[in-house]
């Protein structure tokens, strides 16, 4: 499995794209805003000969989703999200007028997390980790086979995700962390939705919201 790393908009959000050997891909948060970094995105995916098979979010932030109407436009693949964040994706037009740029109404998912056990693609198989805590229906995904989680904002390097926005709760956030994402292998790498990677074990070391 390979992981390219886009980092996107105003938030510097890490939109995730992700292929294996079949040249099956899909996009993980897709936080392309301006039309330079859709080129970026749709260059990449036309110039490795990729095939987009879906656009999953870990969850339904206005920085993570402002990429998603344009990819299901042009790709015509199912963008799937946890159903409890829909109500952002009908506020995300006013959340974008609030840190003062436009945007589109974005698609209503396809599928939901809630009813899915794992993502496939290619060769490749994602656990669905529900990590609720920064938005009501946030997502993690594990990848087992290669060791690595894509954690969205729950879990940073050196962080955690915020919970003073609509729907977030910081005890839930808490649970979420120690009981879905502690409970990984230690040396499993953690793909953020801001900023840079990290392991499990370094964030149970190190990370000073975690009782450290």
């Amino acid at each position: 499995m390979d992981i390219k790393i886009f980092t996107f908009n105003p938030f510097q959000e890490n939109t995730y794209l992700i292929y294996d050997n079949t040249n099956e891909c899909i996009v993980i948060d897709a936080g392309c805003y301006e039309q330079y970094e859709q080129t970026e995105l749709v260059n990449f995916i036309e110039k490795n000969n990729l095939k987009l098979k879906k656009i999953i979010n870990t969850h339904c932030h206005i920085d993570h989703i402002l990429g998603v109407k344009f990819l299901k436009e042009k790709y015509n693949v199912d963008f799937i999200a946890g159903k409890n964040d829909e109500f952002l994706l009908n506020m995300a037009v006013d959340h974008a007028k609030i840190y003062g740029f436009k945007t589109q109404t974005p698609p209503l998912p396809d599928l939901y997390t809630d009813n899915l056990p794992d993502i496939n693609f290619g060769n490749t198989t994602l656990d669905i980790l529900n990590v609720p805590g920064h938005t009501p229906g946030h997502v993690a995904y594990y990848c087992k086979a290669e060791n690595c989680v894509f954690t969205g904002d729950v879990l940073f390097k050196g962080s955690i995700g915020r919970t003073d926005l609509p729907g977030g709760n910081y005890d839930t956030l808490i649970s979420s962390i120690y009981e879905k994402l502690l409970t990984l292998p230690e040396d499993c790498i953690v793909y953020s939705g801001h900023g840079d990677s990290t392991s499990i074990g370094f964030e149970k070391n190190n990370n000073p919201f975690l009782g450290n």
